[in-house]
Protein backbone atom coordinates (compact mmCIF):
# COMPACT_ATOMS: atom_id res chain seq x y z
CA UNK A 1 0.00 0.00 0.00
CA UNK A 2 1.42 3.40 -0.99
CA UNK A 3 0.45 6.69 0.54
CA UNK A 4 -0.21 9.61 -1.71
CA UNK A 5 2.62 12.07 -2.18
CA UNK A 6 2.22 14.75 0.47
CA UNK A 7 4.59 17.16 -1.26
CA UNK A 8 8.20 17.87 -0.45
CA UNK A 9 9.41 16.59 2.91
CA UNK A 10 10.11 19.17 5.60
CA UNK A 11 13.86 19.63 5.78
CA UNK A 12 14.15 21.91 8.81
CA UNK A 13 14.41 19.08 11.31
CA UNK A 14 17.11 17.34 9.26
CA UNK A 15 19.14 20.56 9.10
CA UNK A 16 18.76 21.16 12.84
CA UNK A 17 19.72 17.56 13.71
CA UNK A 18 22.81 17.65 11.49
CA UNK A 19 23.85 21.05 12.90
CA UNK A 20 23.41 19.87 16.48
CA UNK A 21 25.20 16.59 15.80
CA UNK A 22 28.19 18.64 14.60
CA UNK A 23 28.00 20.80 17.73
CA UNK A 24 27.24 23.96 15.75
CA UNK A 25 25.07 26.84 16.86
CA UNK A 26 22.79 28.73 14.47
CA UNK A 27 25.37 31.50 14.56
CA UNK A 28 28.11 29.03 13.54
CA UNK A 29 25.96 27.76 10.66
CA UNK A 30 25.20 31.33 9.57
CA UNK A 31 28.89 32.19 9.49
CA UNK A 32 29.79 29.02 7.59
CA UNK A 33 26.95 29.28 5.07
CA UNK A 34 26.80 33.04 4.53
CA UNK A 35 23.10 33.06 5.45
CA UNK A 36 21.44 34.98 8.28
CA UNK A 37 20.58 33.52 11.69
CA UNK A 38 16.90 34.59 11.44
CA UNK A 39 16.55 32.94 8.02
CA UNK A 40 18.21 29.72 9.21
CA UNK A 41 15.99 29.70 12.29
CA UNK A 42 12.90 29.94 10.06
CA UNK A 43 14.23 27.15 7.82
CA UNK A 44 14.84 24.87 10.81
CA UNK A 45 11.27 25.47 12.00
CA UNK A 46 9.94 24.81 8.45
CA UNK A 47 8.60 28.36 8.29
CA UNK A 48 10.75 29.16 5.25
CA UNK A 49 11.95 27.01 2.35
CA UNK A 50 15.51 27.67 1.19
CA UNK A 51 16.24 28.07 -2.50
CA UNK A 52 18.48 25.45 -4.11
CA UNK A 53 21.40 27.89 -3.84
CA UNK A 54 20.74 28.45 -0.11
CA UNK A 55 20.29 24.71 0.45
CA UNK A 56 23.63 24.09 -1.26
CA UNK A 57 25.27 26.66 1.05
CA UNK A 58 23.73 24.98 4.12
CA UNK A 59 24.75 21.52 2.92
CA UNK A 60 28.31 22.67 2.29
CA UNK A 61 28.51 24.25 5.75
CA UNK A 62 27.23 20.99 7.29
CA UNK A 63 29.60 18.85 5.15
CA UNK A 64 26.88 16.87 3.33
CA UNK A 65 25.40 16.76 -0.17
CA UNK A 66 22.10 18.56 -0.80
CA UNK A 67 20.47 15.16 -1.38
CA UNK A 68 21.02 14.45 2.31
CA UNK A 69 18.12 16.80 3.11
CA UNK A 70 15.75 15.96 0.28
CA UNK A 71 16.58 12.37 -0.63
CA UNK A 72 14.68 9.39 0.73
CA UNK A 73 16.86 6.61 2.17
CA UNK A 74 17.11 3.59 -0.12
CA UNK A 75 15.34 0.38 0.92
CA UNK A 76 18.76 -1.10 1.77
CA UNK A 77 19.29 1.66 4.34
CA UNK A 78 15.92 1.01 5.98
CA UNK A 79 15.30 -2.75 5.86
CA UNK A 80 17.59 -5.55 7.05
CA UNK A 81 16.94 -8.95 5.48
CA UNK A 82 17.49 -12.15 7.48
CA UNK A 83 19.34 -13.75 4.57
CA UNK A 84 21.93 -10.93 4.47
CA UNK A 85 23.05 -10.31 8.08
CA UNK A 86 25.74 -7.77 8.87
CA UNK A 87 28.09 -9.34 11.42
CA UNK A 88 30.16 -6.86 13.42
CA UNK A 89 33.61 -7.83 14.65
CA UNK A 90 34.55 -6.30 17.99
CA UNK A 91 38.20 -6.94 18.70
CA UNK A 92 38.76 -10.51 19.85
CA UNK A 93 35.33 -10.86 21.48
CA UNK A 94 33.73 -14.29 20.96
CA UNK A 95 30.27 -12.68 21.03
CA UNK A 96 28.45 -12.81 17.69
CA UNK A 97 27.05 -9.35 16.94
CA UNK A 98 24.52 -8.93 14.12
CA UNK A 99 23.33 -5.41 13.28
CA UNK A 100 19.55 -5.12 13.09
CA UNK A 101 19.30 -1.34 12.67
CA UNK A 102 19.31 0.45 9.35
CA UNK A 103 22.39 1.96 7.79
CA UNK A 104 21.27 5.53 7.11
CA UNK A 105 23.88 8.10 8.09
CA UNK A 106 21.95 9.95 10.78
CA UNK A 107 20.64 7.06 12.84
CA UNK A 108 20.82 7.88 16.54
CA UNK A 109 20.02 4.39 17.78
CA UNK A 110 21.61 0.99 17.23
CA UNK A 111 20.01 -2.45 17.51
CA UNK A 112 22.01 -5.67 17.68
CA UNK A 113 21.23 -9.37 18.01
CA UNK A 114 23.93 -10.84 20.23
CA UNK A 115 24.85 -14.45 20.90
CA UNK A 116 26.98 -14.72 24.06
CA UNK A 117 28.83 -18.06 24.33
CA UNK A 118 28.83 -20.08 27.58
CA UNK A 119 31.50 -18.92 30.02
CA UNK A 120 32.00 -15.51 28.40
CA UNK A 121 32.38 -12.48 30.68
CA UNK A 122 32.55 -9.02 29.13
CA UNK A 123 34.96 -6.39 30.39
CA UNK A 124 33.57 -3.46 32.37
CA UNK A 125 32.29 -0.88 29.89
CA UNK A 126 30.66 2.52 29.86
CA UNK A 127 29.63 4.93 27.15
CA UNK A 128 27.24 7.81 26.72
CA UNK A 129 23.60 7.06 26.04
CA UNK A 130 21.05 4.46 26.99
CA UNK A 131 21.19 0.70 26.72
CA UNK A 132 18.34 -1.77 26.55
CA UNK A 133 18.96 -5.52 26.79
CA UNK A 134 16.31 -8.17 26.18
CA UNK A 135 17.14 -11.85 26.73
CA UNK A 136 15.61 -14.18 24.14
CA UNK A 137 17.17 -17.43 25.36
CA UNK A 138 19.39 -18.41 28.28
CA UNK A 139 20.38 -16.71 31.54
CA UNK A 140 22.64 -13.67 31.75
CA UNK A 141 24.24 -12.11 34.82
CA UNK A 142 24.41 -8.32 34.53
CA UNK A 143 26.08 -5.70 36.71
CA UNK A 144 25.24 -2.00 36.41
CA UNK A 145 27.30 0.01 38.86
CA UNK A 146 27.26 -2.07 42.04
CA UNK A 147 23.89 -3.67 41.31
CA UNK A 148 23.69 -7.30 40.13
CA UNK A 149 20.78 -8.72 38.16
CA UNK A 150 20.08 -12.14 36.68
CA UNK A 151 18.13 -11.93 33.45
CA UNK A 152 16.25 -14.95 32.09
CA UNK A 153 14.44 -15.37 28.78
CA UNK A 154 11.83 -12.61 28.52
CA UNK A 155 13.61 -10.30 31.02
CA UNK A 156 15.02 -6.92 30.08
CA UNK A 157 17.28 -4.22 31.51
CA UNK A 158 17.22 -0.52 30.53
CA UNK A 159 19.91 1.78 31.90
CA UNK A 160 22.18 4.76 31.39
CA UNK A 161 25.40 3.36 29.94
CA UNK A 162 27.53 6.05 31.57
CA UNK A 163 27.41 3.80 34.65
CA UNK A 164 29.96 0.95 34.50
CA UNK A 165 28.30 -2.24 33.29
CA UNK A 166 29.26 -5.79 32.39
CA UNK A 167 27.67 -9.15 31.71
CA UNK A 168 28.53 -12.82 32.07
CA UNK A 169 27.05 -16.06 30.75
CA UNK A 170 27.68 -18.66 33.47
CA UNK A 171 25.39 -21.18 31.78
CA UNK A 172 26.18 -24.11 29.52
CA UNK A 173 24.23 -22.79 26.52
CA UNK A 174 24.60 -19.59 24.49
CA UNK A 175 22.57 -16.56 25.52
CA UNK A 176 20.66 -14.96 22.66
CA UNK A 177 19.71 -11.35 23.33
CA UNK A 178 18.80 -8.02 21.77
CA UNK A 179 20.71 -4.86 22.55
CA UNK A 180 19.29 -1.48 21.59
CA UNK A 181 21.18 1.65 22.50
CA UNK A 182 22.16 5.19 21.81
CA UNK A 183 24.21 6.65 20.31
CA UNK A 184 24.57 4.53 17.19
CA UNK A 185 27.77 2.61 16.67
CA UNK A 186 29.90 3.50 13.67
Amino acid sequence: MHEQDAGPPPIGGAIRQRRQRLGMTLKDLAAASGLSVPFLSQVERDQAMPSLVSLAQIASALDVETGYFIGVPSPGQIVRRADAPEHLHVGTSPVDYVRLSGSHAERRMEALHMTVPPGHASPISHREGEGFWYVLEGTLDVWVGREHFTLNAGDSAHFEQRHPYRMRNDGTTPVRMLWVGTPALL
